[in-house]
């Protein structure tokens, strides 16, 4: 739920349109501040988070209170999201449900890789896990269904990226140029490497560059009624080697996404 990016609302320009309820943005602004790693805020951190008034906040936070999304902490003065959020996220994850079929699959292939199998989609500039299946010989990265990860240094990123439309691609990619314009150099060259491997092999790959001692590898997954997914396999650098990707885990990975279409029946 965390917003990295405040000035990314969507993937549209909002000015202008006379429907768009500014209220109801910034009230979900708020929520998106919040995070496994951020799990009490302030209205000052808040306002700090989403560049919004101090009175606004507070506005909003008694509102988030009173609909029953928000609970303040009485002895540090700040909020906390309640339960009552979990019903958004359940409602989403319901919809995806290509999660059914592919679940038992990507176990499988956990268990086979000893590695971490996700499903994944775009959350702004990041891509949010909606599923994980991890072998019982895994005990490292122990990722949450809802963890966000960057969209261009990650596999699971980079294949979404190079599934995208053009158009849809190079927006994103300025918005993330603006951001972060001191890094961009190396993460342009990043996008391009990973451009280049998946017309050669139909999967992109990460060794390291998110995480020196993971590395991963992830294809795009294009089934009916959903938006564009990613599934990915990681793991610890020694075990999933550049050379065990490219001969065995990517081409795997490339057949189960495969078998997952065509069993959701694109």
């Amino acid at each position: 739920m965390q917003n990295n990016d405040a000035s990314v609302p969507g993937a549209g320009d909002t000015d202008g349109d006379r429907q768009f309820v500014t209220a109801l943005a910034r009230g979900l602004e708020v929520l998106r501040c919040f995070s496994a790693q951020n799990r009490l805020l302030s209205n000052g951190e808040l306002a700090a988070r989403t560049g919004l008034a101090k009175s606004t906040v507070s506005r909003l936070t008694h509102t988030l209170v009173q609909l029953g999304y928000l609970k303040l902490d009485e002895a540090s003065g700040r909020y906390r999201v309640t339960p009552a959020v979990l019903a958004l996220g359940h409602a989403a994850l319901g919809n995806v449900r290509v999660r059914e079929i592919a679940r038992p699959l990507m176990q499988d292939l956990a268990e086979y890789a000893h590695a971490l199998v996700s499903l994944a989609t775009r959350d702004r500039l990041n891509m949010i896990y909606l599923e994980n299946c991890r072998p019982r010989s895994l005990v490292t990265l122990k990722v949450s269904t809802g963890t966000q990860l960057p969209i261009t240094t990650t596999s699971i990123g980079r294949a979404f990226l190079c599934a995208l439309p053009a158009a849809e691609r190079d927006f994103l990619l300025a918005q993330v140029n603006r951001r972060e314009p001191e890094d961009w150099p190396e993460i342009e060259a990043g996008v391009q490497h990973a451009m280049d491997e998946y017309r050669a092999h139909g999967y992109c790959t990460s060794l390291g560059d998110w995480n020196r001692d993971t590395n991963a590898v992830a294809v795009p997954l294009t089934c009916p009624d959903h938006d564009l997914l990613v599934l990915s396999a990681s793991g610890p650098a020694f075990a999933l080697t550049a050379e065990r990707i490219e001969k065995d885990l990517g081409p795997r990975l490339v057949y189960l996404a495969r078998s997952i279409e065509a069993a959701a029946g694109t």
